[in-house]
């Protein structure tokens, strides 16, 4: 068990314990670089936050899970996790925030305590935070809480209005023609075509009631795309939480299952992107253009 300033309170396995601190041959590190030990903070903090007041047990999975890609999230996603920080707090104590503490860059994904001192700095210039006047002028944060487009920002983001960096997928697993469809063709569609990674639940390393994971993943997710061939009933839920959230949601389904019996009546009058894995081309077009359009972006005439 360790007790952090930053990451908190968190206990290692044996097998993550001898990773980190002797090398282990499945990491390319033998310790964690400034850079890799703020990935690690940001993680801790963020799976012990989601872990229903258990103490988090970090396994070498994870880890090697964390740093695969040893990227922090974007200015735009730090901002975000500051003002839900803030919000949270004020809310719950009905008081200013004296300062911001020394792990606010754990919380916020930050590179470190004065990167996210900066974004904090930026965010009151921007008036989405409230800050002592004298003391800001100064360049010192005290005495922090929202001002009220801050408190309208706060709330959005609490209803899912928040866009952020990935696509969800909702699908039945262990399929043995879906899994390898959606791993070898969708994902790596969505990643070239539009920028974005796709994640399932099964790409989520992190410890807690899943119902409450998975409604913050979809909540803090760009969009949903749906795989209604197998009907399965967590797609059906997943894809309809996120409607109710306002996320743009892409259905897909295996075309000759489609023709067959369509999906449930509520589904059958949407957008649907038919695939088959004998013809994943014409799939991957359809599926980048309705994303493109459904996100506002850009409709390639390639």
């Amino acid at each position: 068990m360790f007790e952090c300033d930053i990451c908190g309170t968190y206990e290692l396995t044996i097998e993550a314990y001898t990773s980190l601190g002797a090398g282990d041959d499945k990491l390319s590190y033998r310790k964690p670089t400034p850079r890799e030990s703020s990935i690690l903070s940001y993680k801790i903090r963020t799976a012990s936050a989601k872990n229903d007041s258990k103490m988090l047990m970090v396994t070498d999975d994870m880890l090697i899970s964390w740093l695969s890609d040893g990227i922090l999230p974007s200015p735009a996603i730090q901002a975000e996790n500051l003002i839900r920080f803030v919000g949270d707090e004020v809310s719950r104590s009905g008081k200013n925030i004296p300062t911001l503490p020394r792990h606010i860059y754990a919380i916020m994904g930050s590179s470190s305590y004065q990167s996210s001192i900066d974004l904090a700095k930026e965010l009151w210039e921007r008036r989405l935070l409230r800050i002592n006047s004298h003391v800001a002028a100064t360049g010192i944060i005290e005495d922090i809480t929202l001002s009220l487009d801050g408190w309208e920002r706060y709330e959005a983001g609490k209803r899912g209005e928040f866009e952020g960096s990935y696509g969800f997928i909702a699908m039945k697993f262990d399929d043995p023609e879906l899994d390898p469809f959606v791993k070898d063709v969708v994902k790596p569609a969505v990643k070239e075509g539009i920028g974005y990674d796709l994640v399932d639940m099964r790409n989520v390393p992190e410890i807690g009631i899943i119902d409450n994971i998975m409604r913050i993943r979809i909540r803090d997710s760009a969009f949903v795309i749906a795989d209604l061939t197998h009907d399965n009933y967590g797609a059906y839920w997943e894809s309809g939480y996120a409607e109710g959230l306002g996320k743009p949601v892409v259905y897909i389904c295996e075309k000759a299952k489609f023709h067959r019996k369509k999906p449930h009546f509520d589904t059958n009058h949407c957008t649907t992107v038919l695939w088959s894995k004998g013809d994943p081309e014409e799939f991957k077009q359809k599926l980048i253009a309705t994303l493109r359009r459904s996100l506002d972006l850009p409709v390639r005439s390639d």
